[in-house]
């Protein structure tokens, strides 16, 4: 019996630009992303899909592919083994061994609901829906800049980033603004990401950045692309992986925006001379700053950027990101020097920057020997932050042993020591 052409896929690939080879490249991706492992597909591969020839992709390599197209594999033209009807019962849905994230699963169980006969026919949906979504997309990041790193700021943003790929099933869109949907997705899971980065959950943080990866390819937007690649190479610079953070922020800085925009292209390597920090290349971290505060200069403020950038990225955040670096390769002068300057222009609501540009401040203070100018410093982060932020707790913990290893038993140390008693009781 000869095959029958999966003409659903042809379709699916014409509308959206996808050659056989193409195809094959952006599911080999995600199969790593999902598996850890490289994918083998080649162009002749889903030649044989459109051909007929495979009728049903194996495990791993239908899950990618479904988070590539954003649809279940039957929605493809795909019938399951055994099964004489494209429609799939639910038990054929579920794939148990591959664990499927939300991304997959969410979108197959709406886009099964939409196809469900007799139902009401689906309504459009309009760029208001995406308007409405990025207001919420607002409202997390000014929950970030507050707080910053808590669990639920990271739940609140996973949530609405299911909420956008529902909607992309809700039904009917012009491609325009099934782009935006997906962006908003990316968008979301990206702030989830870096809740959880900065809240130092880094296993989560990753299972974040890939789902966010996946929604960023299929939206074609760059910025939200530059912003999930950047936190990458912040995430890695946090966990003490210079390299790996330099890839990752590389990816960030090559995309073709931060040709077009200097702020991006500022953004990009004031990161990457944190990164250098991290990694001790003193005359890199120099260069790097240099060509940063350049290229913010000569960035247009009347641009259009997405709100995001436009929320946290200023002198005050290029001077927090030199702080860091000069902390780290040990010119604590400098380092002060940054943090008074980045303490000067934050804007009020950045709580979190500055609670952490406070904290680091003592620290460069303490290793210049002035223990109670470092110590009154420390003292001035407010309670919250000092409890319930990782960062700042952590770096805290970190002065206050510094401090007791510069001067045990002054009376510097026991002033720290009855202040952070009082968060004990606080808390």
């Amino acid at each position: 019996m000869d095959a029958i052409r999966n003409t659903v896929l042809e379709a699916w690939m014409t509308e959206h630009g996808y050659s056989s080879n193409s195809l094959a490249d952006a599911v080999n991706r995600a199969v790593e992303q999902l598996t850890g492992h490289v994918g083998g597909l080649d162009g002749s591969s889903v030649r044989a899909w459109k051909a007929g020839r495979v009728t049903w992709p194996k495990s791993a390599t239908r899950t990618a592919l479904e988070a590539v197209t954003g649809l279940p594999a039957v929605a493809l033209g795909f019938v399951p083994r055994g099964r004489p009807s494209p429609t799939p019962a639910p038990s054929q849905q579920e794939e148990p061994d591959m664990k499927r994230r939300t991304l997959v699963g969410g979108i197959a169980a709406a886009a099964a609901a939409a196809a469900t006969p007799g139902t009401v026919s689906p309504r459009r949906i309009g760029m208001s829906d995406v308007n409405r979504l990025n207001k919420r997309f607002a409202e997390i990041i000014a929950s970030d800049h507050r707080h910053g790193g808590q669990p639920g700021i990271e739940e609140r943003a996973a949530a609405l980033a299911d909420e956008a790929l529902n909607l992309q099933n809700a039904g009917s869109a012009t491609q325009r603004v099934r782009s935006s949907l997906y962006a908003s997705g990316a968008a979301f899971r990206s702030s989830a990401m870096w809740a959880a980065i900065d809240g130092r959950r880094y296993d989560v943080a990753k299972a974040h950045m890939r789902e966010a990866q996946a929604l960023a390819e299929m939206s074609g937007d760059q910025a939200i692309k530059f912003r999930i690649w950047s936190h990458a190479g912040t995430m890695y610079r946090h966990m003490g992986r210079p390299a790996d953070a330099c890839a990752a922020n590389d990816v960030a800085r090559n995309l073709h925006l931060t040709r077009r925009d200097p702020l991006f292209a500022s953004l990009g390597l004031a990161r990457q001379g944190a990164i250098h920090g991290t990694a001790q290349n003193r005359t890199d971290t120099r260069r790097a700053f240099e060509q940063a505060q350049d290229a913010m200069l000569r960035a247009d403020p009347a641009d259009h950027r997405p709100v995001w950038l436009l929320a946290f990225y200023d002198q005050a955040e290029l001077d927090s990101l030199a702080l860091s670096a000069y902390l780290a390769l040990g010119d604590y002068p400098t380092a002060e020097y940054h943090a008074h300057r980045c303490l000067s222009s934050l804007r009020p609501h950045m709580l979190r920057s500055r609670a952490i540009t406070t904290t680091r401040l003592a620290h460069a203070l303490l290793a210049q020997g002035a223990a109670e100018a470092a110590t009154a410093t420390a003292m001035k982060v407010p309670i919250d932050a000092a409890t319930r932020h990782a960062r700042v707790s952590r770096m805290l913990q970190e002065f206050g042993a510094a401090l007791r290893a510069t001067a045990p038993r002054s009376t510097t140390v026991q002033v720290w020591t009855e202040h952070t008693t009082t968060w004990r009781t606080a808390a």
